[in-house]
Parts: structure tokens; C-alpha cells; sequence
């Protein structure tokens, strides 16, 4: 069987292009179907995300030629969408879906992103997501987000796939005697990720006197290097927080495995592939109560959960752990087990597969 696979590809590297790699290069996937790859993305930057350039609106129109004439040359029997769900994006997503549907071929939709419900009001919205949503199915990192979409998509309609990421092979750094306590956040530098609210938690943590080092790893965002360096400066944390761009490969791994704390507060997200990486790297996890990572942190068990934008609680949960080595250990230990039972890279393109192969039996 055919599938058209139009999916978010790195550059720039996000969680959905992350994934959207993991299914191109799938043996598992690839053997199972009749493959055609497309890249959504028309930002091959962090920067031109949410920008609007020229040359992006060029890429778009490129990518409707090349669904067009794959449609029609390839002839799938199912369209693999990555959706994005509100604003521009979806627009023009909806325009791509809208014209696979005209061509005859049925869509799966699969978010690795929400915020239908925060539009489904507004008038065109409303009648783009029923026409969206229209005798398609979808496929759902946790069903945490299902009330996202249930006004549109019945439950039956619906597929749930926790994301997985690929296994690595790394050597444990000998922590014994280490008095320094090392916290890691991996993400671009964004307001949504937590950034300011992390960097607060350290000022008040460097108040209590505790020994800390927090090192912060990914592109800017929103947040740029000089804003960034500024708030160090201004809340006295240029000893204690450093920021060291992206990190890949090696180089990622290295800080990895001389971390003894994951932090990851963040006001806006799915299913955080980071905190994956985390547990696979024996690392207790703190993070929020938001989308699918209740599904991912168990609490107490493989780490801790605040609510969104609670300092307070950020700064209790980071003190527990840095007072307490052995609780983590033991919760880093938790969470690779977590990770080998549950989000290993080969689990996810098996239910991926078998996803797509219900799909194609329900055309």
C-alpha cells in the first residue's frame, strides 16, 4: 500500500522534525509501505518560525506542487499529515489537506502540537476544523490531548502514539564526592519553555546557599544571547547559569552524562522528547503539569511535576534532589527502566506501522 508521508524534516532541528526524520529513515516503516516523503517545513531556521518572509511563501508553494504531482503520480492510497493546529500554520495546512481531499485520498492527521480548542470559537476557524476534520483520523501523542480536538473528532477517530527516540551508548561520569550539583535544560531559549521562570528558581536557590550549576543548551528563540546574559547580570547568576548554544552528538551527550538533575518547566508543550533523552540518561526529571508529560514523569517515582509558572514549587523540588543524591539516583535509575519499557525508538515505529496499516483497512 501507498502512503504520502508530508512531514516536518530538520533544518531547524524541533520535536515534530525530530519525529518526522525518525519515520523517513524507519526500516520498519519503509518495508511496511510503499513510501513518498515530503518536507512541510518552510523555515529552515529557529529565527523565521512565526516570521513571515518572501521566500517562505516561495517553499510553501513549492510544497503544494510537489503534493499535487505526487497525488497524482504516486497515486497513495493514504496521506500522512503533520499538522500544525492554529494560526498561519494551520492555514496552510488546511489548504494542502483541502487539496489532497479534493484529489480522492483519504488523511491522517498527526499533531505534535495543540491549540484547536483555544480557536474553535472563532467563526472561519470553526468551519475550517470541521472541514479539516471531516471523515479523517488522527493520531495523538497522549490521550491528555484528546479535549483539544473533541469537539471536531470523535474518540473512535483517534490513535494514541507516545513518541520514542533512538537508544544511545554512553559511559556514566563518575559523580562520588561531587559537592556541585549539576542541572541541565535542553531547549531552545524561549519564554514558553520556562527559560525566565528556571532562571528565577536558581536566583532563589543561590539564596539559600546551595551549591548548583545550571547549564542551559539550545538555539535562541525568543530570547536572544544578549537578553540572556542580561538577566544573568541582573539577578547575580553569571557563577552559577551557563549558556552555551547548541550542542550535538558528542557534545550533548558529554553534558548529559555529567548532569545530575533534568529541568524542563515549560508553560507550552506535547510530548518533550528532551525528557526522553533525560531518561535514558539515568536523570530524575522535573517538569510540568502540561500536554502529554504526565504520561512520560512519574511522580515521585521517576521524578517530579509543578504546575505551570510555580517558582515556588520548582524551587522546593529542586532543593529535594540537590540535597539528596542517593533519591537521585534511585529516581534515575526509575526512569531508564521507564524509557527501555516504554519510548526506545523501535516501539514507537512499531505502533506507527500498525497505526497506518488500521488506517489504510478503514479506507
Amino acid at each position: 500500500m501507498k502512503i504520502l508521508f508530508v512531514l516536518h524534516l530538520p533544518p531547524p532541528v524541533h520535536g515534530a522534525a525530530t519525529v518526522g526524520l525518525q519515520i523517513k529513515n524507519s526500516k520498519i516503516v519503509n518495508e511496511a509501505f510503499d513510501c513518498k516523503y515530503i518536507n512541510l517545513g518552510t523555515s529552515v531556521t529557529i529565527e523565521e518560525i512565526g516570521k513571515r518572509r518572501l521566500v517562505k511563501l516561495w517553499r510553501y508553494f513549492s510544497i503544494l506542487w510537489q503534493v499535487l504531482k505526487a497525488v497524482l503520480v504516486h497515486r497513495p492510497d493514504l496521506c500522512y499529515l503533520s499538522m500544525t493546529s492554529r494560526c498561519t500554520p494551520f492555514y496552510k495546512d488546511a489548504t494542502l489537506a483541502f487539496l489532497v481531499k479534493l484529489l480522492g485520498v483519504k488523511i491522517i492527521y498527526h499533531f505534535h502540537n495543540k491549540g484547536v480548542s483555544l480557536n474553535q470559537d472563532k467563526l472561519i476557524d470553526n468551519l475550517l476544523y470541521r472541514s479539516v476534520f471531516k471523515k479523517s483520523e488522527v493520531i495523538l501523542l497522549s490521550p491528555n490531548l484528546y479535549p483539544d480536538i473533541q469537539k471536531y473528532v470523535d474518540s473512535k477517530q483517534v490513535y494514541y502514539c507516545p513518541n520514542g527516540i533512538k537508544d544511545v551508548e554512553w559511559k556514566p561520569t563518575s559523580k562520588e564526592g561531587r559537592t556541585l550539583v549539576q542541572l541541565f535544560f535542553l531547549s531552545n531559549l524561549m519564554e514558553s519553555k520556562g527559560v525566565y521562570l528556571l532562571l528565577e528558581a536558581c536566583k532563589q536557590l543561590k539564596q539559600k546557599k546551595l551549591s548548583f550549576q545550571c547549564t542551559f543548551v539550545g538555539g535562541v528563540g525568543d530570547i536572544n544571547r544578549e537578553q540572556f546574559k542580561s538577566k544573568l547580570i541582573e539577578m547575580d547568576l553569571v557563577d552559577n547559569v551557563n549558556y552555551v548554544g547548541e550542542k550535538f552528538g558528542k557534545e550533548k551527550a558529554e553534558i548529559f552524562s555529567n548532569t545530575d538533575i533534568f529541568v524542563h518547566p515549560t508553560l507550552n508543550d506535547c510530548f518533550p522528547l528532551v525528557l526522553l533523552e533525560a531518561m535514558q540518561y539515568s536523570l530524575p526529571v522535573i517538569s510540568t503539569i502540561e500536554g502529554g508529560i504526565p504520561d512520560i514523569v512519574d511522580v515521585g517515582l521517576t521524578g517530579f511535576l509543578i504546575l505551570k509558572n510555580d517558582t515556588e514549587a520548582l524551587v522546593e523540588k529542586l532543593e529535594l534532589l540537590i540535597k539528596n543524591p542517593d533519591l537521585r539516583l534511585k529516581m534515575g535509575k526509575a526512569a531508564l527502566q521507564k524509557f527501555d519499557r516504554e519510548f526506545k525508538s523501535e516501539k514507537f515505529e512499531k505502533q506507527i506501522t500498525l497505526i497506518l496499516q488500521q488506517a489504510l483497512r478503514n479506507t
